[in-house]
């Protein structure tokens, strides 16, 4: 989940121990959490000991969950009798935090179709969390619930005109601008 309820709470200025809107806004936590990565193709929250599966003879990696921290281990399969089997000593370079480049492909078998994954650390830590060597911070922007939860009856709107009131019309309802604009640019695409 890209934050924590305490978080949450704390900036809606509610009490932390009043739970009358805790169940709602947990959901709101994983939906947008859930959306987020949708959206950007790819995984934002920190995750220790992902795997990343690609072609043996691919030696640019593209993960879904980066920015890079650490990367453990290197591994190939052949058969699912086999497993998955350990390749020590690869080198690789870790290009722009989010591609793993080998210098050369993982050794293949010569027993047709196999595939290799590779084990990493990467994303973005999320608030309260504590910080970690090396990690970096989800963008605060993107600690989108507040928002939704102080403008959730209007969800859907696409224009008010109240008697005697202002009209209003709401471009992204759900989304802020800033928010949209940080999604734009964590988007992942493939080629």
């Amino acid at each position: 989940m890209l934050t924590d309820l305490a978080t949450i709470k704390t900036r809606l200025g509610l009490d932390p121990f009043e739970a009358t809107h805790d169940a709602l806004l947990l959901r709101a936590i994983v939906a947008f959490s859930s959306r987020f990565d949708r959206e950007t193709n790819r995984i934002l929250a920190r995750t220790e000991n992902v795997t990343c599966e690609f072609p043996i003879q691919d030696t640019q990696i593209l993960v879904y969950c980066y920015p890079i921290e650490t990367v453990s281990k290197f591994e190939t399969k052949s058969s699912e009798s086999e497993g998955w089997v350990e390749q020590p000593g690869v080198d690789y370079l870790i290009l722009g935090r989010c591609v793993i480049a080998l210098r050369a492909p993982l050794p293949a078998s010569g027993c047709g179709a196999e595939i290799a994954r590779v084990t990493y650390t990467g994303g973005y830590l999320v608030p309260g969390s504590p910080d970690l060597p090396g990690a970096r911070r989800l963008p605060a922007e993107l600690e989108q619930i507040a928002f939704w939860f102080q403008t959730r009856d209007k969800v859907g709107v696409t224009r008010q005109w109240p008697k005697g009131g202002s009209y209003e019309e709401f471009a992204d309802p759900d989304l802020l601008p800033s928010v949209r604009s940080i999604l734009d640019r964590c988007t992942r695409f493939f080629l």
